[in-house]
C-alpha cells in the first residue's frame, strides 16, 4: 500500500478541519493552550482519519458502483487493510488522549470513537446518522473543553462554557449530512435551502459577542467622602482620583480663603491623575474588545462566503455535481466558523493563525478529495 494511497484513503487533508474544534472548547473554558491541547488534538486526528479509513471499508461494495475511483473499489487499498488502519488509528486515538488527558480526555473520546464506528457500520443509512456524526463533532468540541491541568475548570462548568461553541459546530455538521445524502442523485431544492438558512443562523450566532465579567473585580459600593486617606492609599489610582476630588469639593467650602487654595493645590494632582488613569483604563478595555469583535465578524463573514456561496448554487441548480462542492465546501468551510468561536471565546490571534490555514487545506483539497 502506497503512502499515497493511505492518504486517500484517510482522506488527509480534510483531518485539518479538526483541530479548531479542539482549540474552540479549550478557549471557551478558558484553558491555555498547550502540550496537552496538542494531544487531544492528534487523538481527534486520529479517531478522524480512523473514519475515513472504516467509511470506505463498510462502503466497499456501494464505492464499487459509485465512486470505483477510490483506493478500495480500486483495489489499491486492500478491504482488510483499511479495516486495520480503521482499528490501528482508534488504539492511537484512545492512546492519545490518556496521554495528554487522563480519564478526563477518555472520557470524551470514548464516546467520540464509538460514534464513528457506530456511524460507519451502521448508523449511516438510518435517520440517526446526522445525530451521530454531529454528535462527534460535539463531543470533539468538548474534548477541548474538559482538559485538566492547572487552572482547569470543573468540568461541569468546563461543559456549560463550551456548550456553545459546541452546539453550533453541532449545528454545521448537520448541515453537512444533510446535503451528502444527495451527492450522487442530486437534492430537491428545499434541501440546501434549509441548509443554508440553518448556516445564516449559525454564522450570525457565532458573531454575537460573548458577556463577560471581570471576576476580579471588587464588589461595588459607596466611597465615603470623608474616607481615611490610609485607605485611599489602597485604592487603584482612578478611584483615587474620586476621592480626592470628593475631599476637594469639601475643603473648598472652607472659610479661609488661604486653605481653599493650598487645599485645590495639593488635591489637584492627584484628580487628574486618577481621571487619566481610568481614561487610560477606558481605552485599554475599548481595544482589547475591537480586535477579538473585528476577527470574530470577518471570520463568521468567511465561512458564510465559503460555504454559504457553495450552498446558493447549489439552491439555484441542486444537482449532484454542486451538491458535492457544497458538501467539499462545508467540510473545510468548518475553519473558519471555528476561526469566529475561537475569537469570540477570546483568543483573536490564534483564531487568525487558524484562519490562514484555511487556504491552504482548500489548495490540498484539489488533490486530495475530503468527501
Amino acid at each position: 500500500m502506497r503512502l499515497a494511497d493511505l492518504a486517500l484513503l484517510v482522506r488527509a487533508p480534510a483531518a485539518l478541519s479538526v483541530p479548531g474544534d479542539v482549540i474552540a472548547g479549550a478557549v471557551a473554558a478558558g484553558r491555555p493552550l498547550g502540550a496537552r491541547t496538542f494531544g487531544v488534538i492528534g487523538s481527534s486526528v486520529c479517531l478522524y482519519w480512523a473514519g475515513m479509513a472504516l467509511n470506505d471499508y463498510a462502503d466497499a461494495a456501494v464505492d464499487g458502483v459509485e465512486r470505483p475511483d477510490r483506493p478500495v473499489p480500486s483495489g489499491r487499498v486492500p478491504r482488510r487493510a483499511a479495516l486495520a488502519v480503521a482499528g490501528g488509528l482508534t488504539a492511537a486515538g484512545l492512546g492519545l488522549a490518556a496521554v495528554a488527558g487522563g480519564r478526563r480526555s477518555v472520557c470524551a473520546a470514548l464516546p467520540l470513537a464509538g460514534l464513528v464506528w457506530a456511524y460507519d457500520l451502521k448508523l449511516k443509512s438510518t435517520a440517526a446518522g446526522g445525530f451521530a456524526m454531529a454528535g462527534a463533532r460535539v463531543l470533539d468540541v468538548l474534548a477541548g473543553a474538559v482538559l485538566p491541568g492547572s487552572g482547569a475548570q470543573p468540568a461541569g462548568v468546563a461543559l456549560r462554557r463550551a456548550a456553545v461553541p459546541a452546539a453550533l459546530v453541532g449545528a454545521h455538521t448537520g448541515t453537512l449530512m444533510a446535503l451528502s445524502r444527495h451527492e450522487i442523485g442530486g437534492a430537491p431544492v428545499r434541501v440546501p435551502a434549509a441548509t443554508l438558512a440553518v448556516s445564516a443562523l449559525t454564522a450570525l450566532a457565532a458573531a454575537v459577542p460573548v458577556a463577560r465579567s471581570d471576576s476580579g473585580s471588587a464588589a461595588q459600593g459607596r466611597l465615603s467622602s470623608a474616607a481615611p486617606s490610609r485607605l485611599v492609599a489602597q485604592f487603584p489610582a482612578s478611584l483615587k482620583g474620586v476621592a480626592a476630588a470628593a475631599r476637594l469639593r469639601e475643603l473648598r467650602a472652607a472659610p479661609s480663603e488661604g486653605l481653599r487654595a493650598a487645599a485645590s493645590e495639593r488635591l489637584r494632582a492627584p484628580a487628574s491623575e486618577g481621571l487619566r488613569a481610568a481614561a487610560s483604563g477606558r481605552s485599554r478595555t475599548a481595544s482589547a474588545g475591537t480586535l477579538p469583535a473585528a476577527v470574530t465578524a470577518g471570520a463568521a463573514l468567511a465561512y458564510l462566503g465559503a460555504y454559504g456561496a457553495a450552498q446558493v448554487r447549489a439552491v439555484r441548480e441542486p444537482s449532484a455535481d454542486n451538491v458535492q462542492r457544497a458538501v467539499g465546501a462545508g467540510i473545510l468551510g468548518l475553519m473558519p466558523l471555528q476561526a469566529a468561536l475561537i475569537a469570540r471565546g477570546g483568543s483573536p490571534r490564534v483564531a487568525a493563525a487558524l484562519g490562514v490555514v484555511h487556504p491552504l487545506a482548500r489548495r490540498l483539497a484539489r488533490r486530495i478529495s475530503p468527501t
